[in-house]
């Protein structure tokens, strides 16, 4: 596949994670159970209309577990990555523009669904509860942790093609619905990178390291304890 191909399909479904996604965090009012929802439907409809042209990463951390596991090149994980931050961007972008033409008042963006822990971040929200920086970080990491033993899962060649969308983004759903209340659910950094730029919080380009950092030290440990014990020798498990 040509690799132009493979990042405009990057671009455009890491666009569609963060406009649905979080358009539906900004705008619906559907509560977590429905944030959940709309970013689980998103993986799950971008990874069947794109994952045939790129994988349908959607996440750098994606693509790092995938890059540590031996799957992609870092070349080309540097590719995707620009491709994911930049579709991200955009379609954070194009919310600010409709938020600020939709709602009133000089604080029209307020939080714009960015990631942040702790009460200060969150000013007593209905939901939220007030985690710590050691508790915001372990619980990015282990889900993105999860998250990709799910993709290496769900992609490999013993496994069956057309369950994978489906399974991720059900995956994806869950996840959320554990971490909404603690972080706003990154394990994403396309995405937490693209809603901290226009969040009107003023904590939220300042913990958005953590939001970095963290999935992608998850996705890392997740690509070597899988490459651990899955061998291009296993056989498939027999009836």
């Amino acid at each position: 596949m040509d690799t132009t191909k493979k990042l405009v399909a990057e671009l455009i479904g890491t666009f569609w994670l963060v406009f649905g996604g979080c358009g539906t965090a900004i705008f619906g009012n559907v509560g977590f159970l429905g944030v959940a929802i709309a970013f689980g439907l998103t993986v799950v409809t971008a990874a069947y209309a794109l994952g045939p042209i790129s994988g349908a990463h959607l996440n750098p951390a994606v693509s790092f577990g995938l890059y540590v596991n031996g799957r992609m090149s870092a070349s080309e994980m540097f590719k995707y990555w620009a491709a994911q931050i930049v579709g991200a961007i955009v379609a954070a972008g194009l919310l600010a523009i409709i938020a600020t033409n939709t709602f009133d008042g000089p604080n029209a963006l307020g939080t714009f669904a960015a990631n942040g822990y702790g009460k200060e971040f969150f000013a007593n929200d209905n939901g939220y509860l007030d985690a710590s920086i050691g508790a915001a970080f372990g619980i990015e990491c282990i889900l993105t942790f999860v998250f990709l033993i799910v993709i290496l899962g769900a992609t490999d060649k013993l496994a069956t093609p057309s369950q994978a969308g489906l399974a991720i983004g059900l995956a994806l759903t869950l996840i959320h619905l554990i971490s909404i209340p603690l972080t706003n659910t990154s394990v994403n950094p396309a995405r937490s990178i693209s809603q901290a730029i226009f969040s009107q919080n003023g904590l939220a380009l300042q913990q958005l390291w953590l939001f970095i950092v963290a999935p992608l030290a998850g996705a890392a440990l997740a690509g070597v304890v899988y490459k651990v014990f899955k061998t291009d020798k296993d056989e498939p498990a027999k009836a």
